[in-house]
């Protein structure tokens, strides 16, 4: 997958697409029943996608202008925001979405090219403005998944579950608290280490497999380890 923002850009549009989709086949009560992340209804997900949107334009701002302009007010205001949305009727909800999934292209259309080598301040630490497109399309795509709709990790497009796995890896790697292991692609001699490799189980499977189970959003059921035993078990990651 490219790593070029502007291009993409049509990857978040083809993500924010098929989310739209999803939702918009929802009844009042498929919108109020539990999502996969624990305390969260579907409409909480769908609320916090929306402000997670404003939240990179946002950053796209601060980019833009060089203005300390943070990602959310504060912690405690993203969580009323979500809170306060989530309860909302679906139309309600596609609106914001698309509205705000609006004000995100806009923003990325409207950063010179020399915006994009600017730090910006997210809740995870400093990051290159550059890797803010790459942000918003890992959020549209996992939280697809949350919703528990039928959208799973085996639909996450290729190159899309490639690149979450390496990135999933090589942030864990460079924890203390993750178990040592070799993750191995499907029909690849490719291997990504976590921590000490000697007598470290070998995970096995499709690449977006790996790196659902990595994230929690799957029990890892397709995947095989070497030797035979039960898969480690890896940290919160987000």
């Amino acid at each position: 997958m490219t790593t070029d923002p502007l291009l993409l850009t049509g990857e978040v549009d083809d993500a924010t697409a098929r989310l739209v989709r999803t939702a918009g086949g929802f009844d009042a009560a498929e919108l109020a029943a539990a999502s996969l992340l624990p305390g969260w209804t579907r409409g909480h997900v769908l609320t916090h996608l929306a402000r997670n949107a404003d939240g990179f334009v946002n950053l796209l701002t601060a980019a833009r202008t060089g203005e300390q302009v943070p990602m959310y007010a504060s912690a405690a205001a993203r969580s009323a925001d979500i809170e306060a949305g989530a309860s909302r009727p679906l139309a309600a909800h596609l609106d914001d979405l698309r509205r705000a999934a609006d004000r995100f292209v806009e923003a990325v259309a409207a950063m010179p090219a020399e915006a994009w080598t600017a730090t910006v301040e997210t809740p995870r630490g400093s990051r290159v403005a550059a890797e803010l497109v790459w942000g918003r399309l890992r959020e549209v795509e996992v939280h697809h998944v949350d919703l528990a709709a039928g959208h799973r990790p085996e639909d996450w497009p290729e190159a899309f579950g490639h690149r979450l796995l390496h990135e999933v890896a090589a942030d864990l790697a460079g924890r203390t608290d993750v178990p040592a292991m070799v993750l191995r692609f499907d029909g690849t001699r490719h291997e990504l280490v976590i921590g000490d490799p000697e007598g470290a189980p070998r995970v096995t499977g499709p690449a977006a497999e790996l790196a659902a189970w990595l994230i929690g959003r799957s029990r890892g059921d397709v995947l095989t380890v070497t030797p035979d035993g039960h898969l480690p078990t890896p940290p919160e990651w987000i």
